[in-house]
């Protein structure tokens, strides 16, 4: 999949949204990738899946996928559908990363995150140390788009992947002339749902 018919897939189910967003870090943007507009359409859910998996050539394969909830479930099921492996997902209980509904991890276990959207890796990162403190090995990081606008990622020598780059401006919550010109500023994402 190249960056032309993913792009071409954003725009056509609607994922790309102008507005005043803040997102999960904290910063404000006039853009925001809302992945689950492309993943609610199992079609190009598996081709986009099938298109990160392909990125894991040449790697050490790994032994289960893992994601961050909310973002990165659907993205990572397709990925372990393409890898034929298992896939989890780490969840927030208390404000804290956790497995639940019975899903571990062997010590040992290689493991690649996957998410549909980075900014700033924190997410990603959550699952990372949760899965490294139970004994797992990280191989890679896979993302749809890569929103970090050439940020410092905290991923270390983890391998990092994007099937595409998005620059997007984002601004400080303090210096945001969105807020400014008085734009009400929306919260698309899925950190910090209310059950």
């Amino acid at each position: 999949m190249n960056t032309k018919e993913l792009l071409n897939i954003l725009e056509k189910t609607g994922a790309i949204l102008d507005g005043h967003f803040l997102l999960s870090s904290g910063l404000h943007s006039n853009r925001f990738i809302q992945c689950a507009k492309l993943l609610q359409y199992p079609d190009y859910a598996k081709k986009v899946g099938v298109a990160l998996a392909e990125k894991l050539s040449g790697l050490e394969q790994p032994d289960v996928i893992a994601s961050p909830a909310l973002g990165g479930i659907i993205i990572g099921h397709e990925v372990a559908r393409a890898l034929k492996k298992p896939h989890i997902f780490v969840e927030k209980v208390n404000g804290k990363p956790k497995l639940r509904r019975g899903f571990s991890i062997e010590p040992g276990s290689k493991f690649v995150v996957v998410e549909d959207v980075a900014t700033t890796g924190k997410s990603i990162m959550e699952v990372v140390s949760l899965l490294r403190d139970l004994g797992g090995i990280p191989v890679a990081i896979l993302t749809i788009i890569d929103r970090s606008d050439n940020r410092e990622l905290p991923f270390g020598d983890i391998p990092f992947i994007s099937l595409l780059k998005l620059t997007i401006t984002t601004y400080e919550p303090n210096n945001c002339p969105l807020c400014k010109s008085g734009s009400p500023v929306t919260k698309p994402g899925s950190r910090n749902i209310k059950a």
